[in-house]
């Protein structure tokens, strides 16, 4: 049995194509039979006509490609391979179809006067798939490769240094790929006599452009100079790191070849024209970039797992730029929510308390600018024989503000092997993962749960657990503890004069917020209180005034809620002792003053 139950031994390439040719898309799928192959081209299904045909193995035939047909529609696009079975469903790397083009020149040669000795360069461009390849002819003859002097670069440059009065005549250009040839317009290259022995500055005539690669392509830095005695070329990295020699090249007498780049030749490179034994130097730079198509680090694995439990696949994959990861179930594009949750760049799918719903194929998709690829994984969800059924009557009820107690009844089936049972803990407003859990034995079939936050809905579930794995989930049930009261407040207090205190209070941050305070005073150890009075919980300070001076004084502040009255805060003040002590300090005053 293969690793998904269904997988891909072979998937489509990105092709081009030509007009009215015939095309075959492979894709090669691995399971258990019966299994259906479909197409889809840029997500809509292809049918079956005499236009496209889908063989037995799966591959896609299109009889005659056409860029555009007579509908307006076109066989371009991007194709994708469909196999489904029993097990579920897998699409396919998306590959690219493009037709084979050729445009007209966008840059055609232009006519050039160089001086014997000197150096000439033209240069002729086209757009085309495939790449074109271009060559060159003089006079309508090609080129002599063979000569030194001439570099045909692939970019459409051809160079011709130590220049001589036989190199002139006419140039032109040629491009062919599969889509045809075609000529560039002529260009003349006239030499005139020169005055080769009088010294010249070095000059960069040509640099090297900024460019944008894919891994294993070949990177071509262009560097022309000019000058008397002929100025030596050299080529660093900005960075300083050195070049390498693997798959280097230099063209010609000063172009920078390197094939079969890797993403760690992106950088800034330096062509250098040095007058031979000085430090006389000109410079120019250019920016190569190398891109590298997704490819998996870690695709993801297949797994089993129990019903109820948690399901985990991981798919990390590599790529410049960065690639994008994109999960589908059975297919389709997976959303996260609920008990599904996707986490770190979406590397990790995590499924919760998982069900039959969930028993499918997963495929994680990787994705960048410079291609895409896939893998799949299925979960395959347990059902143990004599699983014990589910617990019943669930209920939950608040003790106090920070305990509830939940109790339930045995499941109505398959008691005999349970071991014990699960309850299941979250506040309410929390994601799944954050919920807890505590085992109860088997003959308590309720459990008080403490530490909890007042005022704060909680929500429940049960599971049975015999050794062979747990029961579904019970129904859930949501409580709410009881609301606080506040703690008891700060309370201070002042002698204003000999008939006046002031109070002044503080709530506590701690337990519930009070809605506002009642304050009450007495003589000392008499049994009635003068009060309540009542204040907001904005209010915090109140003068209780004509107190009589030689007396002590209880002084007893509440704060309440609705959930009812905290505990008092009481204070005692004598204002005997307090007149006595501003008296003496008058009495003081006067005698400095």
């Amino acid at each position: 049995m293969c690793e998904a139950e269904l997988s891909f031994t072979l998937e489509p390439s990105d092709i081009i194509a030509v007009q009215e040719q015939p095309l075959m898309l492979h894709c090669q799928v691995d399971g258990i039979p019966p299994i259906t192959t479909q197409w889809r081209r840029n997500g809509l299904l292809l049918t079956q006509d005499q236009h496209h045909t889908t063989f037995i193995n799966g591959s896609l035939l299109i009889a005659h490609f056409q860029k555009t047909k007579s509908d307006g529609s076109s066989d371009e696009g991007d194709y994708e391979c469909i196999a489904q079975n029993s097990f579920g469903l897998v699409v396919s790397r998306k590959a690219r179809i493009q037709a084979a083009t050729m445009a007209d020149f966008h840059v055609q040669p232009e006519s050039v006067h160089a001086e014997e000795s000197g150096v000439a360069r033209f240069q002729c461009q086209i757009h085309g798939l495939p790449e074109p390849v271009i060559s060159w002819e003089k006079d309508s003859r090609p080129v002599d490769t063979r000569n030194e002097r001439y570099t045909l670069l692939p970019t459409g440059v051809l160079q011709i240094t130590g220049v001589r009065e036989e190199d002139s005549g006419r140039f032109c250009c040629v491009a062919h790929n599969s889509a045809g040839v075609k000529h560039s317009a002529e260009a003349l290259l006239t030499v005139s006599g020169s005055q080769s022995s009088v010294y010249k500055e070095p000059v960069i005539v040509v640099g090297p452009e900024n460019l944008t690669l894919t891994v294993h392509q070949t990177a071509i830095l262009e560097c022309v100079a000019t000058g008397y005695p002929r100025p030596i070329v050299s080529w660093s990295r900005l960075d300083g790191r050195p070049i390498g020699v693997e798959g280097i090249q230099v063209l010609g007498t000063g172009n920078l070849m390197i094939s079969d780049v890797g993403v760690e030749h992106s950088g800034v490179y330096v062509c250098a024209a040095n007058k031979p034994g000085t430090r006389v130097r000109r410079t120019a730079q250019g920016r190569l970039v190398v891109q590298a198509p997704a490819e998996f680090v870690q695709p993801p694995q297949s797994i089993a797992r129990p019903v109820g439990t948690t399901a985990i696949f991981t798919c990390q994959a590599r790529g410049e730029p960065e690639p994008q990861l994109t999960w589908l179930k059975n297919g389709q594009i997976l959303e996260p929510g609920g008990h599904v949750k996707l986490r770190n760049n979406n590397s990790t799918l995590t499924i919760y308390g998982i069900s039959q719903d969930d028993e499918a194929i997963y495929q994680c998709i990787a994705e960048n600018s410079a291609g895409s690829t896939q893998a799949s994984a299925r979960l395959t969800v347990l059902w143990a024989d004599g699983l014990p059924g589910v617990p019943t009557h669930v209920q939950a009820e608040a003790l106090s503000p920070t305990t509830i107690q939940v109790s339930w009844r045995e499941p109505d089936k398959n008691t005999q092997d349970i071991i014990g049972y699960v309850l299941h803990i979250r506040r309410t407003s929390d994601p799944a993962e954050m919920e807890y859990e505590e085992a109860v034995s088997k003959v308590t079939l309720q459990q008080i749960i403490r530490d909890l936050e007042p005022s704060t809905n909680y929500t429940f579930y049960v599971k049975a657990y015999t050794s062979h794995g747990a029961s579904k989930p019970s129904d859930s049930v949501t409580e709410s503890t009881h609301g606080e009261v506040p703690a008891p407040p700060s309370l201070y207090t002042k002698v204003v004069n000999s008939s006046v205190v002031q109070a002044t209070w503080e709530s506590s941050s701690k337990m519930g917020q009070p809605q506002g305070f009642r304050l009450y005073y007495r003589r000392a150890h008499t049994p009635l209180f003068t009060g309540p009075i009542t204040f907001p919980r904005n209010i915090t300070q109140y003068n209780i005034t004509h107190l009589d001076s030689s007396l002590v004084y209880e002084i007893k502040l509440i704060a309440h809620n609705q959930h009812g009255d905290g505990n008092a805060t009481i204070r005692f003040v004598s204002l005997r002792e307090a007149v006595a002590k501003s008296e003496a300090s008058h009495m003081h005053h006067l005698y400095i003053s």
